[in-house]
């Protein structure tokens, strides 16, 4: 059902940014938005305690963003409240930003590699996903684990490619397994 929400309102949006021709201005401000609800778990326990009512709730919104944000995104806070949907919040403007990247062709990667990547590996990295897919840039995110021993392991979505020697091995060592000798 969550998820029916976010997609919902989010692609409500997302629609909207499109019809006032203001993506970029909107998702600037999705992003501070989620942001300070992340940073402030606060403005979410109030925003959904039972005890507080609408009004006040909105009243609370509409202080906190009004001025900083669009009345756009004001009011639409405003309906994700009146609608019963302020625990969404969250969920709908994640979703909102994950379907405006898609849009701008920006992509999400996470490579996972044993080493730390220099600055050239990871200008070629991006170059070459670039060519091979059909985003036009890349947010990335890089980790470091010793574990996988060398290669990397880059994750676009749901795909993933594991050119890690941890996973070569594993395949080789199941490979001699089921070797038979007679």
């Amino acid at each position: 059902m969550a998820k029916i929400v976010s997609k919902s309102y989010g692609d409500a949006l997302f629609d909207l940014s499109l019809e006032k021709s203001r993506i970029d201005e909107l998702y600037e401000e999705a992003k501070v938005i989620l942001e300070v609800f992340k940073e402030n778990e606060e403005l979410m326990k109030f925003l959904t305690h039972p005890k507080i009512s609408k009004d006040e709730k909105i009243a609370f919104a509409e202080n906190v963003f009004k001025g900083r944000v669009s009345d756009d995104l004001v009011g639409f806070l405003v309906i994700l409240i009146k609608k019963d949907r302020q625990s969404e919040i969250k969920n709908v403007f994640d979703y909102f930003i994950g379907r405006v990247k898609e849009y701008k062709k920006i992509g999400i990667v996470y490579v996972t590699s044993a080493t730390e990547l220099s600055g050239e590996q990871k200008d070629k990295l991006i170059d070459r996903l670039v060519s091979t897919t059909e985003y036009e840039k890349f947010e990335t995110h890089y980790t470091v684990d010793k574990e996988i021993l060398g290669g990397m392991i880059i994750r676009i979505g749901d795909r993933v490619v594991d050119s890690s020697i941890r996973t070569k091995i594993n395949s080789l060592s199941k490979d001699l397994y089921k070797i038979q000798l007679t």
